[in-house]
């Protein structure tokens, strides 16, 4: 059964500041704030958080299919991304507006700065899931990611009605988002992913408790940075899962997604919660040490034995048999 995943597709332009930017910010005067930061670099990479989703599904051998909405720029990332066993052809093109851009700086405590541009991305609520399901088969999940507000409204609300199952994914969304948007975007979710940070935004703007979330969501995984993550399920003890150790962070866009692409190709591979886990931790510390979000590659061998360094012989034996595509 295939996974759907719905959400942003863009290009990344990521900058680096020697500095720190707490340096430069003055805590009462924030709101007049007006600040320019001397970056040591630009890269231009591909990113999109459905895209770099699909990029880490591919990459472990699946057939991720990719919906989302893009600009006749597209042509170049789309052969990208068909290269590593991705479906596009379920992706919308804009006649009209470029691909979404994400410009990002960071500074040399991982802190960021950075600004959003739609475009093509406004279109993704014309997408409806079911000539997909149509095309593909009957899906195993469909990633509702962050994306236009609207699409993703609408993406949830089919899931709802047409019973597909479905991960509630609102990431970056959270911050604009108001109670009745993001309650919306939770409700009846099997899974819902959010990092530490996110996790007080969904409690304090729904006006939900933690208890409250966990009754209406199947399992809610939330993200801890180098802390790894906790997985927590009503009337169950909370599953936590280190990261990877002796990981040289280079630049974290993106890693949250790559983690999000291992712990759902564990589920698809039916390992249990806390191995999709670290094998979403695994996906992730590749990310981190290549500045780009779609920069990394895999070989089996060395994925294997990270694998067995991190988490033992049993983890990275349980996972050996899914690697088949990789060499």
């Amino acid at each position: 059964m295939p996974l759907l995943i719905a959400g942003s597709i863009a290009t990344d332009h990521l900058m680096s500041f020697g500095g720190q930017f707490s340096d430069s910010l003055v805590a009462d005067q924030l709101d007049k704030i007006s600040v320019s930061f001397l970056v040591d670099d630009l890269e231009v990479r591909r990113g999109g958080c459905a895209a770099n989703i699909t990029f880490g599904l591919g990459n472990l051998g699946l057939r991720p299919v990719l919906v989302g909405a893009v600009g006749e720029d597209f042509a170049g990332y789309r052969a990208w991304l068909e290269r590593h066993n991705v479906d596009c052809d379920s992706v919308h093109v804009s006649e009209t507006k470029h691909t979404a851009r994400f410009v990002c700086t960071t500074d040399t405590s991982m802190a960021q700065i950075a600004s959003f541009y739609p475009g093509a991305m406004s279109e993704a609520r014309e997408i409806e899931l079911k000539p997909i399901v149509d095309r593909v088969g009957a899906a195993q999940y469909v990633l509702v990611g962050p994306d236009d507000p609207e699409a993703m409204v609408r993406h949830t609300d089919e899931c709802r009605q047409r019973g597909y199952r479905f991960v509630a994914d609102p990431s970056q969304q959270l911050a604009f988002g108001d109670g009745e948007l993001i309650r919306s975007l939770v409700e009846g979710a099997d899974i819902l992913f959010s990092n530490e940070y996110e996790s007080s935004l969904i409690t304090s703007k729904t006006g939900w408790s933690k208890e409250e979330v966990l009754d209406r969501v199947g399992t809610w995984v939330i993200t801890l940075g180098a802390d790894g993550v906790r997985i927590e399920r009503k009337g169950a003890e909370p599953i936590v899962v280190a990261a990877v150790a002796e990981v040289e962070a280079v630049e974290p866009t993106g890693v949250g997604d790559a983690f999000r692409a291992g712990f759902l190709a564990g589920l698809v591979w039916e390992l249990d919660t806390r191995r999709s886990a670290e094998l979403g931790c695994l996906l992730a510390a590749h990310v981190v040490e290549k500045v780009g979000t779609q920069e990394y590659t895999l070989t089996r061998e060395q994925f294997l034995a990270r694998a067995e360094n991190a988490y033992g012989a049993e983890a990275a034996a349980e996972i050996a048999p899914h690697l088949s595509t990789l060499r």
